[in-house]
């Protein structure tokens, strides 16, 4: 089956969709998900490579892509460094990403269908890309590993 032009996201509360709904202006998607750089091979020093994101995609009523905020709040490094407290970048992703979600009017946590886009920031790939291997075809939300399939009920794996 072929990737429909839109794609259901189910709203998922204490789980990996668990930011995503809509607002006065369309819909959103966010979350706070660790990344490595595009090519990055694993060897010493992988802890200031991995890196910690809060990031905000908004999209119209009908799905296509707006804009994003994507903020790098620090490294798998920094995190083992400080990884409790108010300095920590898990604190900070968090309270950035709070902040984000409060600037968006009227919001609304609920299902949101949008369509694939795909953006690259600090060499790292994000949106929600068409996939395909053999006779099949998915669409994985990206840094996340989110993949979005039949039967497009909005359900994801990981």
């Amino acid at each position: 089956m072929a990737v429909p032009d839109v794609i259901p996201i189910g709203y998922v509360p204490k789980h990996r969709t668990e930011s995503i709904g809509r607002y006065a202006d369309g819909q959103f998607l966010a979350s706070i998900t660790y990344a490595f750089p595009e090519g990055f091979r694993l060897d010493d020093g992988w802890e200031q490579h991995k890196r910690l994101y809060t990031v905000l995609h908004t999209f119209d009523a009908d799905g296509h892509y707006r804009d994003s905020d994507i903020w790098c709040a620090g490294t798998w490094a920094d995190h083992l460094r400080n990884p409790h407290g108010e300095d920590s970048i898990v604190t900070q992703a968090r309270v950035r990403l709070a902040h984000l979600l409060r600037g968006l009017p009227r919001r609304s946590y609920t299902d949101i269908a949008i369509r694939p886009f795909h953006i690259t920031f600090d060499d790292v790939l994000f949106g929600l890309v068409i996939r395909e291997e053999d006779d099949e075809s998915w669409t994985e939300l990206y840094p996340d590993r989110l993949a979005f399939g039949e039967p497009w009920d909005g359900t994801y794996d990981t």
